[in-house]
């Protein structure tokens, strides 16, 4: 692999194509670029992204095919460099080399926000490590999209990437969450999908769960259930195609302390501006909880008040 930046594109051709315009980018400073792209519909790419594409001295990505027709679509000619899993104890020093030789590298992945479930954090580190500049283009994340969609709470979340292929070690990595108070984010693949959400219901209950696929994609699906629900309809159903995130509810108990800090919060600011009988019709009315246990609760925050005032 040659990665020569004095071989690479000139100025006259850094050039990407929008709307049927041909767009000279802005000149990019040297060092990594990290540029977040489409995790399914090409026109979800960013200005910002196309400019750092167009004007990079090199893209490295994990699948030239597949970042290729992003830049085709857009008429980038930038040349690209495979960095993936397979390959990035040799690639990652080549590229090294070409930061210390004063390229601007765009360092991209399959789909979405770089990083995520990608070597790239290697590459990263020994950027950084070398003192070459790292900066980001920010974009599409299937995560992120996932959690804005599923209905889910989203105060807080962890995202443990791809569960184990293999059984044991998957119900094991399940009991190492079971007590995580915050939802759950996974990838998952078609063919697994039955095998993990039932490996899910077996060690954490029948919690809310949803399984998005195709996100941003035209066949873009929501499906929400209890994770033993879930389980069973794609245990009857062919493997799905496509990228599929599964996120799972917190425990309940979570869940309730999260709803409870809520309605607290919301009833303290309709005190502070109304009486309590007002505020009480106004925060049962907003929270759907009843009536009667708002005023318990305002009374309780009342007293509270004043016990601790001066």
């Amino acid at each position: 692999m040659n990665l020569d930046v004095s071989s690479g594109q000139s100025r006259g051709t850094r050039r990407y194509v929008l709307a049927g315009q041909s767009i000279e980018p802005p000149r990019l400073a040297p060092g990594l670029h990290v540029v977040a792209t489409p995790i399914g519909n090409l026109r979800d790419v960013t200005l910002r992204a196309l400019e750092v594409l167009a004007a990079a001295d090199l893209i490295a990505c994990e699948d030239t095919r597949v970042t290729r027709r992003l830049t085709e679509h857009y008429g980038i000619a930038a040349r690209l460099t495979r960095y993936d899993d397979h390959n990035a104890e040799t690639a990652r020093p080549k590229i090294l080399d070409a930061l210390a030789a004063g390229a601007a590298v765009a360092l991209v992945s399959d789909a979405g926000t770089p990083l995520i479930s990608d070597p790239g954090f290697k590459l990263v580190r020994a950027a950084r490590d070398a003192g070459h500049p790292v900066s980001g283009a920010p974009g599409a994340s299937a995560v992120l999209m996932a959690l804005a969609i599923a209905g889910l709470p989203t105060d807080r979340f962890l995202f443990d990437g791809f569960l184990p292929a293999k059984a044991a070690q998957r119900r094991a990595r399940v009991e190492e969450l079971r007590h995580v108070a915050a939802t759950l984010v996974v990838f998952e693949t078609g063919p697994r999908l039955a095998a993990a959400l039932a490996d899910l219901a077996a060690g954490l209950g029948a919690r809310d769960a949803a399984v998005c696929r195709e996100l941003t994609k035209l066949h873009e699906e929501v499906r929400r259930g209890d994770l033993g629900s879930l389980a069973q309809a794609y245990a009857q159903a062919p493997p799905p195609r496509g990228e599929i995130v599964v996120l799972v509810a917190p425990p309940v108990d979570h869940a309730d302390r999260a709803e409870s800090i809520a309605v607290d919060a919301m009833l303290r600011g309709a005190l502070a501006r109304l009486s309590v009988k007002d505020a009480v019709d106004e925060v049962a009315a907003v929270a759907g909880r009843p009536r009667r246990e708002i005023y318990r609760l305002a009374l309780a925050l009342k007293q509270g008040d004043r016990d601790g005032a001066p």
